[in-house]
C-alpha cells in the first residue's frame, strides 16, 4: 500500500484468543448429562409454621375440620438421594437418633407409594440431614415424604405431573399436599389428628386412611415475605397431641372468621390479633411452661416483634 504523509496510518486490529480447558469439559460434560440417566440428587426439604389455626369443627370420625395458613420458613432438612443396586428395599440413614430407618418413617412410605402408583421398579439410597425438629409442629416429615415423591418422579423421568404427587400424597399425611404449593396456602378441611392415630414423635401408631377426607390447599401469593426476620423457639418439653385435644372445647375457641385473617394479613402483613391459635389454650393447660416462655418472650422483645405466636397443630 502507498500513502503519503496525509494519509492516516491503518490500525491493525488485535485479536485476542483465550483457551479454557476447564470450560471446554465443563460443557462436554453438560451434553452427557443431558442424554445420562439421573443418579444423584440433593434437595432442601423446607418445614412450615401455621400463621393462624382455627379449629371449626370436631367430627364424628374424632377428627377435627380447621383453617389454618401455612407457611414455608427458611429452616429444613437435607435430603440426598441415589439410586440402589437393590430390587427389594430403600436403605435409609440420617444424622439424629431416634428417627425410625422402616417404612414407618414417611420417606420410605412416599417411595413405597410411588412405586405402587407408578409400577417403578426404582429403590434409593437417602441420607436424611435432619435440622427440624421432630414433635414440634412444624411439618417436617411431611416435607420429607413430598420431598421423596418429587425425587422419584424425578429418577423415574417425570412419569407423573405435580398435580398427581399432590393428590397421591394425601394418602400419606393430611400436611403432604402442602408441600407441593408455591411456599405458602390456606388450608382447610380435616386435620391429620386423631386421639389414637399417632405417637409422640408424629408417627402413625395404626394405618390411617388421610386420603378419604384430604387436606383442602389453595395455594395464595405468599402474604409473608420470605426473608422476615423469624426466632423459632423449640422448648425441650412436647405436648401430647392427644392430651391437647382432649382439653380442646370447640365453644371456647375463637370466634373469628379464617378469611378475615387471611385479608388482614394479605393486607397489613403479620400482627399480634390476627396469629390466633386455638390449640394453643389446651396447649397452655397440657404444659403450663409455654404459657411462661411465651410471656417472658414478649416481654424481653420490648415491642420490637410482630407478633409471638404458637405454631403446630
Amino acid at each position: 500500500m502507498v500513502s503519503d504523509s496525509n494519509t492516516p496510518t491503518p490500525r491493525r486490529k488485535q485479536v485476542e484468543v483465550v483457551y479454557d480447558p476447564e470450560e471446554r469439559i465443563n460443557k462436554l460434560a453438560d451434553e452427557v448429562d443431558k442424554d445420562a440417566p439421573l443418579s444423584r440428587l440433593t434437595l432442601f426439604s423446607p418445614c412450615k409454621v401455621n400463621v393462624f389455626l382455627r379449629i371449626t369443627n370436631k367430627r364424628e370420625d374424632g377428627f377435627h375440620d380447621l383453617a389454618s395458613l401455612f407457611h414455608v420458613i427458611s429452616l429444613g432438612d437435607i435430603l440426598k438421594f441415589s439410586l440402589s443396586p437393590s430390587k427389594t428395599k430403600d436403605c435409609l440413614s440420617t444424622n439424629v437418633s431416634g428417627v425410625p430407618l422402616d417404612d414407618r418413617n414417611l420417606i420410605i412410605k412416599a417411595l413405597n407409594l410411588y412405586r405402587k402408583k407408578t409400577g417403578s421398579e426404582k429403590f434409593f439410597w437417602i441420607h436424611l440431614d435432619k435440622k427440624v425438629p421432630t414433635g414440634a409442629g412444624l411439618g417436617g416429615g411431611s416435607s420429607n415424604a413430598a420431598t421423596a415423591l418429587w425425587a422419584a418422579n424425578q429418577f423415574n423421568g417425570c412419569l407423573a405431573t405435580e398435580k398427581e404427587l399432590q393428590e397421591w400424597s394425601s394418602e400419606i399425611g393430611s400436611d403432604v399436599p402442602f408441600f407441593f404449593s408455591q411456599g405458602a396456602a390456606y388450608c382447610t378441611g380435616r386435620g391429620e389428628f386423631s386421639l389414637m392415630c399417632k405417637d409422640t414423635l408424629g408417627y402413625p401408631q395404626k394405618p390411617c386412611d388421610f386420603s378419604s377426607h384430604p387436606l383442602v390447599v389453595q395455594d395464595i401469593p405468599p402474604p409473608v415475605p420470605f426473608d422476615i426476620p423469624m426466632v423459632l423457639i423449640k422448648p425441650q418439653q412436647a405436648c401430647s397431641t392427644a392430651e391437647v385435644y382432649k382439653r380442646l372445647l370447640l365453644d371456647q375457641t375463637s370466634k373469628v372468621d379464617p378469611l378475615t385473617l387471611l385479608e388482614k394479613i394479605s393486607t397489613n402483613g403479620i400482627s399480634q390479633d390476627v396469629c390466633i391459635n386455638d390449640l394453643e389454650p389446651p396447649a397452655f393447660e397440657v404444659l403450663p411452661t409455654l404459657r411462661r416462655l411465651k410471656q417472658r418472650v414478649i416481654a424481653a422483645s420490648r415491642g420490637q416483634y410482630d407478633a409471638v405466636f404458637m405454631s403446630g397443630r
